[in-house]
């Protein structure tokens, strides 16, 4: 499905960015590190006298093509001016949850931003249609009569709005006031697409509340803390390979003019991540913007819960037919995965193997980052790789867990030492997430709820990769290399070895890539 190309309209001046947190200076203040996946930006003179401190306000051209490229390293963050009456349309799709409906709609009408701008219900294919247009009120219903789809009932509700912006609201939702309006903000930059807000639990002694509210349990607790809807206390962009590489569409602010025909409607699951991966393919912005935040209700029925886990399992393998190695479970670089392999592997000697692995790996690293004229700084280096080789041991682990945990199960069956690898990997995988959350919730809980949720969803992602025959989507991918596609090889051999060298090399251990910035 294609997208409208983005305009070529410029931040607008009096616009600002601010480096965001984590951000270094390096090099005398000629460089910043920083961003997801972490790059080294060389400023070049013109953009150093621009960038002067955090923030840069643009004012010309040659502000507004810095501060650009800064958002779309992701080292900088924009400021956001919240705009109070925003010019928008709440598509709302809706099957059967005509009591959720309700308690939104309420919600809308009592926040100023929201209060008189137009609604659009879509049921999709209610058993009870008149109870969706008494929960309506005075809202428009647009009714399919058979169940098409989130996707379908979502694009049923873009082609009816007739403002330049659309909110997509879950019935399930409740946002809190002002929401949209710091969405809103974000939509001064012509390029941008989409904002998405933080999504966090429903508290269920909410006043106004009309749902019964949930039995508190240890599912409940746990999908509070970790529900695969938040993404988190940042702000971020939003791209395939960052931090952030999707927001869930239970609440978006999208610009109607970016999305064309909107939602794949062949995608029954992870439609929104398909939207985002093509939006920004496309060259679009897409923001997540945590200062906003909408409130869900979650499943936390144990046997709902798993099932809605095993459910986003599946919609991976539809997202690797349409986007390929986008959506591998893991990112790796080869220098990590020896520097983990050797030691399971080998033994004392692979401990030794892996030590040296790290070392020629900080040596590179050094190498390339270094200023000209400048000494390579091989203790920095060092650092960022160790706690690069970290980072992949955890998301290494995560794979053996969640996305791999048949294989590991197979593996266990018939090797004690693997039955005891496998174990410890659960067993560390389990504290270290739940350390920053143990004042509360106890390890016991968190780690059962981990587990479950990890089995649920690689149950899923299997199922999917075998209703669609194809692995695609459980196969491991190496980071981009640094730096331009190199030349098609059409010499000697010996030139085709030297070009394989320099191909390797190019992958930067801890995925760190080097630019350089000019205006």
């Amino acid at each position: 499905m294609s997208l409208p190309a983005p305009p070529g309209d410029r931040l607008p001046d009096g616009s600002a960015v601010r480096l965001a947190p984590g951000v270094q200076w390096r090099d005398g203040g000629t460089a910043l590190l920083g961003g997801s996946p972490a790059r080294l930006l060389r400023l070049a003179p013109a953009a150093r006298e621009l960038l002067a401190g955090d923030r840069l306000v643009v004012t010309d051209g040659r502000s507004a093509a810095l501060a650009a490229r800064l958002l779309d390293a992701g080292v900088a963050d924009p400021e956001v001016r919240p705009v109070p009456r925003p010019d928008v349309t709440v598509v709302v799709p809706v099957r059967d949850r005509t009591d959720g409906l309700a308690r939104l709609l309420a919600a809308l009408r009592a926040d100023p931003g929201t209060a008189g701008r137009p609604v659009v219900v879509v049921d999709d294919g209610s058993a009870e249609p008149s109870g969706v247009v008494a929960a309506a009120g005075d809202a428009r219903v647009v009714r399919h009569d058979t169940a098409r789809g989130p996707a379908a009932a979502r694009n049923a509700g873009l082609r009816a709005a007739g403002t330049p912006l659309v909110a997509f609201v879950d019935s399930d939702c409740v946002p809190e006031p002002g929401w949209l309006a710091v969405l809103a903000g974000h939509l001064a930059d012509p390029r941008l697409a989409l904002v998405a807000p933080r999504i966090t639990a429903l508290d269920p002694a909410r006043e106004g509340t009309a749902l019964e509210p949930a039995q508190p349990g240890w599912v409940a607790r746990y999908e509070a803390l970790t529900s695969a809807l938040d993404m988190g206390p940042a702000a971020a962009r939003v791209a395939p390979g960052t931090a952030v590489s999707y927001v869930p569409s239970a609440a978006l602010l999208a610009r109607r003019a970016a999305l064309g025909t909107g939602f794949d409607e062949g995608m029954p699951v992870a439609e929104d991540v398909d939207l985002v991966w093509r939006l920004t393919g496309a060259g679009w912005r897409v923001r997540y913007e945590p200062a906003a935040r909408v409130a869900h209700d979650h499943r936390v029925a144990l046997g709902d819960w798993l099932r809605r886990r095993a459910f986003y399992g599946t919609g991976a393998a539809l997202l690797a037919q349409r986007h390929g190695p986008l959506v591998a479970p893991l990112v790796i670089s080869p220098w990590s995965l020896a520097a983990w392999a050797l030691p399971v592997l080998g033994g004392r000697l692979g401990v030794v193997g892996a030590v040296g692995v790290l070392g020629r790996a900080s040596v590179l690293l050094a190498q390339r980052v270094a200023a000209p004229g400048q000494r390579p700084p091989i203790g920095w280096a060092a650092t960022l790789v160790v706690r690069g080789t970290a980072s992949s041991g955890r998301a290494l682990a995560r794979t053996v867990t969640r996305h791999h945990w048949p294989l590991a199960l197979a593996a266990a069956v018939v090797s004690r030492r693997a039955r005891w690898t496998v174990a410890a990997v659960a067993a560390g995988d389990a504290v270290l997430a739940w350390w920053p959350h143990r004042r509360e919730i106890d390890l016991a809980a968190f780690a059962a709820g981990r587990r479950l949720e990890d089995l649920g969803y690689g149950a899923g992602l299997w199922a999917g990769a075998l209703r669609a025959r194809s692995v695609r989507a459980l196969l491991p991918a190496a980071p981009e290399p640094v730096g331009p596609p190199p030349p098609r090889l059409r010499a000697t051999a010996r030139q085709r070895w030297g070009e394989l060298r320099r191909r390797r090399n190019a992958v930067a251990p801890c995925s760190l890539l080097t630019r350089v910035l000019r205006t």
